[in-house]
């Protein structure tokens, strides 16, 4: 017999108290603002200061891959409904990550026994307007049961 499946409420409360034990994830400000079964929506309430911008004043590669990374996860361990880590992911930088905060959006695509595939877009926003800055997919796979150290 399947698990009935969690609320709305209770999916993004699990996911805020998974999203409060990571530690860099409290450093850079994250917040998810929706979560359900394989669909999250994560945030940087921190605004984009100098302290997480680039030589050229866009947003750092690696904030733009925080995001991607840690939204590909929660979509896909939400889709699988098992602890997770990320396989593997790839991203394509479309545009400077320019404005107040960002928003990553992600969805699994295809979900399996032990692995999900996943896909995630970054925006930045600016003005009240977004505008994508980033696409990434990424392949979220099940722990084992007794995880090795």
């Amino acid at each position: 017999m399947a698990e009935p499946v969690p609320s709305a409420e209770e999916f993004l409360a699990f996911g805020r108290q998974a999203l409060a034990s990571q530690p860099f994830s409290q450093l850079l400000g994250a917040e998810l603002t929706a979560l359900q079964a394989g669909v999250v929506e994560l945030q940087l309430q921190l605004p984009l200061t100098a302290q997480l911008q680039q030589q050229h004043g866009f947003a750092h590669g690696g904030v733009l891959s925080y995001l991607a990374d840690n939204a590909l996860t929660f979509a896909g361990g939400t889709a699988l409904r098992v602890p997770v880590v990320t396989a593997e992911f790839k991203i394509n930088y479309l545009r400077p990550g320019i404005g107040e905060r960002l928003v990553a959006r992600a969805r699994a695509v295809h979900v399996g026994r032990s692995q999900a595939v996943c896909s995630c877009e970054v925006f930045a926003l600016q003005d009240g307007a977004e505008k994508l800055c980033a696409l990434a997919q990424g392949t979220i796979a099940a722990l084992p049961e007794k995880a090795e150290t």
